[in-house]
C-alpha cells in the first residue's frame, strides 16, 4: 500500500489496552511487580499506567461494554474478551534483570529466545492470562 501525502500517517502509538477481570490483581501485577507508574484508576472501571510516552490502559471489558454515561466524555462502548498481548521495551540487561525480579516473585516464564534479526524476548502471562512481552526496541528495525 502506498502512502500519499494527503493522507496523514500517525508517528507513534498513544495508548494500548488490555482487558482484565481483576483489576485489583492487574494493580498489583503492573504498579507493583512491574513498577509501572499509575497515571489513574476508576474503581471497577479501568486502571491507567504510564509507559515511556505512551499508556497502557486497562480495562474491565462489563464496564467498558456500557455506553457512556457522561455527556461530556463519549468514549463509545468497546471491549474484547480473551487473552491480548502488549510487548514493553527493555534492553537486553534490563531483560535479564526483569527475568530474575519475576522469577523471584514465582512468576513463570512463557518463552525466551532471540529473534533471527538479533532482538531477545520474553515472555509472561498477567493475572488475567494476557501475554506481557519484553523485547529489545531493535525488534522491528
Amino acid at each position: 500500500m502506498k502512502v500519499t501525502p494527503e493522507i496523514p500517517t500517525p508517528s507513534a502509538i498513544l495508548e494500548a489496552a488490555l482487558y482484565v477481570d481483576d483489576l485489583d490483581a492487574a494493580e498489583r501485577f503492573y504498579g507493583e511487580i512491574l513498577g509501572l507508574t499509575r497515571i489513574q484508576r476508576v474503581e471497577d472501571r479501568h486502571v491507567f499506567y504510564r509507559v515511556g510516552g505512551a499508556v497502557l490502559l486497562l480495562f474491565n471489558p462489563e464496564q467498558t461494554e456500557q455506553p457512556p454515561s457522561n455527556p461530556d466524555l463519549p468514549v463509545p462502548p468497546h471491549g474484547a474478551r480473551g487473552a491480548g498481548h502488549v510487548c514493553l521495551v527493555l534492553t537486553r540487561d534490563e531483560i535479564a534483570a526483569m527475568r530474575k525480579h519475576l522469577l523471584n516473585w514465582n512468576i513463570p516464564v512463557d518463552a525466551e529466545f532471540e529473534w533471527p534479526g538479533g532482538a531477545k524476548s520474553l515472555y509472561i502471562r498477567d493475572p488475567a492470562g494476557n501475554s506481557v512481552e519484553f523485547a529489545e526496541g531493535h525488534l522491528w528495525d
